[in-house]
Parts: structure tokens; sequence; C-alpha cells
């Protein structure tokens, strides 16, 4: 461009009357000599030295903009319409009350997730709650009861950190066979975002926890009163109560004014609405953590309280809504992708070209955070006919490795148990998750990417 550039500069001179004068258009016509080189220059970007983008001047910028007056609380541009979390009638209860809003994770740029796409879960609906009547109670086995207001609880210190959260449904239609031919479905069931809150046991160091308390109850003041029991190692860990998210008060279907926050484990838990902390020996054993939540395993027992959620990654570009079909041979493209791991922090991603046969160590770009969105990516130059070197069709699949030693697993290996990724299953094939699960599958999971750059989710079996 430096030596383009040059030539323009040494032939075409001109005086500063002279360049006024000149249109756009006879602009490029006088310099319609320098046609070949410009064209080298543009074709990389996909652009014509014909342009009427470039030839004449937008119409936005020939009239005045809108006041800053209009718009008091900021709204997207008309033409990001497509960047809307999206439903399902397969994934509600027939009206959209117990029901999930999936969040577009690939339209999402870094880590964190716009609040107003941030993924939503409700088991009776968004629940509205009046401010100035918030109660939180804290009781069970605590020295001193107490039943705080909003401006009680936000006068603790307050603390503010990244942490995703995930439904542990997250993939879950696709233990069988991929369900749907959407990165969006398939994977949306999370959202990664800043919270604003003040640690749990910070609060407890003000009324005093009895040595005997071994769990806590987490109530929702919405309809369906959402319970769930928490060890209290948790609690006295990372556990928060968040008031804020990406800078502002958490939106109403993310449980304003205040839920619970448990970095790394299932979104389920992560109450909201939140009206109740309950300290005692033995868990509840509320709905959700008896009938649901739970995961019945080929031996008949269902494994339940395994909180954490798995470490897990997926390509987002390409995707079927993302395809490379204006890609042609020897573009040069660049692969991105999320991991993720309630384990604690993403040490490295794999990719592989084949559908896991191979792998090739990824790069890791931005802030690498525990129990965080980490985003990936792999420069990639597009190979004839959409073809790897061995001839086969490409097939993209992502792995990815967190610190505490976990390793996202293959289907197999997740069915039937091998004991890659999930603790305690030994190589015994009647300990693995089957498959009719629901929850917390994490893994490995690919997309095809076809002669003409369409992308498709596919699952690549052994057995």
């Amino acid at each position: 461009m430096e030596k383009l550039t040059n030539i323009f500069k040494k032939k075409y001179a001109t005086t500063k009357s002279e360049t006024s004068a000149l249109s756009r258009r006879d602009f490029f016509k006088k310099t319609g000599a320098l046609s070949v080189a410009a064209t080298a220059v543009l074709a990389p970007i996909g652009l014509k030295a014909d342009d009427d983008a470039i030839m004449h001047h937008p119409k936005w910028g020939q009239s005045w903009g809108d006041p800053v007056t209009k718009n008091r609380y900021g709204i997207p541009s008309a033409y990001e319409h497509n960047n809307i979390r999206r439903n399902t009638k397969l994934l509600a209860s027939g009206n959209y009350r117990a029901a999930i809003a999936v969040a577009p994770i690939h339209e999402s740029e870094g880590i964190i997730t716009p609040n107003g796409l941030f993924f939503s879960r409700s088991h009776g609906g968004t629940a509205h709650v009046d401010p100035k009547e918030f109660r939180l109670m804290i009781n069970g086995l605590v020295e001193k009861p107490i039943v705080l207001t909003l401006d009680q609880l936000k006068r603790y210190p307050k603390i503010t950190r990244t942490h995703f959260i995930e439904c542990p449904a997250n993939g879950g239609q696709e233990w069988r066979k991929p369900q749907y031919n959407s990165l969006q479905f398939a994977k949306g069931f999370m959202s990664c975002a800043e919270w604003t809150g003040v640690y749990i046991k910070t609060i407890l160091k003000d009324l005093g926890l009895k040595p005997n308390a071994k769990w806590m109850l987490a109530e929702g003041s919405d309809n369906s009163e959402m319970g769930r029991s928490i060890p209290v190692e948790k609690v006295l860990d990372d556990a928060m109560l968040v008031w804020g998210q990406n800078g502002e008060a958490l939106r109403p279907e993310q449980g304003y004014p205040v839920r619970l926050l448990l970095p790394g484990w299932e979104g389920n838990l992560c109450v909201k609405w939140l009206k109740r902390l309950d300290f005692a020996e033995e868990p509840w054993y509320a709905k959700e953590e008896t009938s649901k939540y739970t995961a019945l395993k080929p031996t008949g027992k269902a494994i339940q309280h395994f909180y954490a959620n798995e470490v897990n990654s997926t390509v987002v570009s390409p995707s079927p809504e993302k395809p490379w079909t204006d890609l042609k041979e020897g573009d040069v493209v660049e692969i991105e992708g999320l991991a993720w791991s309630g384990m604690g922090t993403i040490k490295r991603v794999d990719l592989s070209f084949d559908g896991g046969n191979s792998y090739e160590k990824a790069h890791i770009k931005g802030l690498v955070l525990p129990k965080c969105w980490t985003r990936w990516s792999y420069i990639y130059k597009i190979p004839k006919g959409f073809k790897n070197k061995n001839g086969k069709q490409i097939i993209l699949t992502s792995r990815a490795i967190d610190d505490a030693g976990f390793i996202q697993p293959t289907i197999d290996q997740e069915i039937f148990g091998y004991g890659v990724a999930k603790k305690n299953y030994g190589k015994d094939k009647n300990k693995g998750m089957g498959v009719e699960s629901v929850y917390h599958r994490n893994a490995v999971e690919s997309w095809e990417v076809t002669e003409n750059g369409e992308v498709n989710h596919v699952q690549i079996r052994t057995i």
C-alpha cells in the first residue's frame, strides 16, 4: 500500500485548487493508469475500484444525525437485527414462561456478553421485583439471623469479578446426535459477564456461621420459588450475591435486584430474584435437585450434586450462522472459538481439521481468567476446494485443557466413562453418562465445512 501511495504522489501531484475541483469519480478516472495496481490492492478485501460505496458520499454523511437526547438508554444499530436471543418450542413449556432464550455466541466479541443478549432461563417467567420491597432473609445455623434491605446489602464491601454462567443442559440435546444445525442452539445456553456484588463469606463474618452448618439453601422469590442446596465449602470460597452486571443493575430476566452467583457451577444453582439463604446440616433435596438436574447412568443410579461445569470449548466462526461461502482458495481467515471451565482456568486449546484424529495448537488471545470465557483463534489459509492435505473434508473440532488437568473428552469417552474428564468414573463402561443424559455434556463437538463453504453440525464416533 505504501508503494502504491508513493506512485500516486509522484505521478499525480496537484495543486490545492485542482484537488478540490476533482470529484471522486474524476479522481479515479484520472488515475486509471493505475487501475491494475489499485485492483490488486482492493481485491483481497473484496472491493472494486468503481464501487459506488466509495464513489458517492453516503446519505448519512449529508444530513443531521440524531440528537444525543433521542435515546436516554442506548440501543443497538437497526442493522444488527439478527444479533438477538432466540427461542424454540422444543425448549419451552408451551407458554415460554418455563423456557430458555439462548445467546447468539456466534456474534460475540471478546469475552463479555452484553446484558441484552445474555442467555435467560426461567421456571415461571420473569419476575418484576420492586427494589423497595426487596428483603433478603439469612437464617438457620447462623449466630445472628438477619433480614436485609437492598440498601443494607449494598453497604457491604463490593467486589467485581468476570465469570461465565452456563446452563448444565448446554449442548444436552446433542447426546444422541446433533439436533440443531445452529451454534446458537447447540451452545448458546451460556454467557459471560462482569459481576458486582459481595462475597457471602463477607456477610457471614458479621453473622457468625455455626460449626455444624454444612449446606445452604438459596431460594428465589419468583412464582417457581426455585430452591437449590449449596455446599458450605463453595459458599465460603467464591459464592457471591450480585446486583450489578456489566456496569449496571441486573436486568429483570437476570434476577433483578439480587441473584446468587456460584462461579463455574451450574447456572441453575445461581438462583435469581433471591429472597432467602438458610443454613443447615443436610441438603434440602428440593424439586430441582431430585426430579431435575440429575443424571441417570446406565446402571440406573443417578448422579447428584455434581455442580461444576466441566472443561469445554467450541468453534464460533465458522459456524452454520457464519459460513465460509464468500471465501475462495488462497484466502486467509481467522478461525475463532471459546473455551471455558468451571474447574479453573483454560491452559490450552487445540484445533483439529479432521474430526479429532490429529490436533494443532490454537492461539489463546485476550484476557485469561479463572471460570471465565477464554477466546482462542487459528489463522488458516483456505486450501483448494476446501480440502486439506489428505484430500479429506474439513471437520473442525476443538479441545480444551484447564489448569486442573482436565481434558475435554471425546463423545465415546463421555458416554462410556473412560475417566478422561469426569472424576471417579473409572474404566467401567457402566459408569459412563450414556446417551439418554441431558446435563453436563462437555464432549468435543465437530463442524463440517463443505466444499462450497457451508457449515454443518456433525458427530464423530469411533464405535
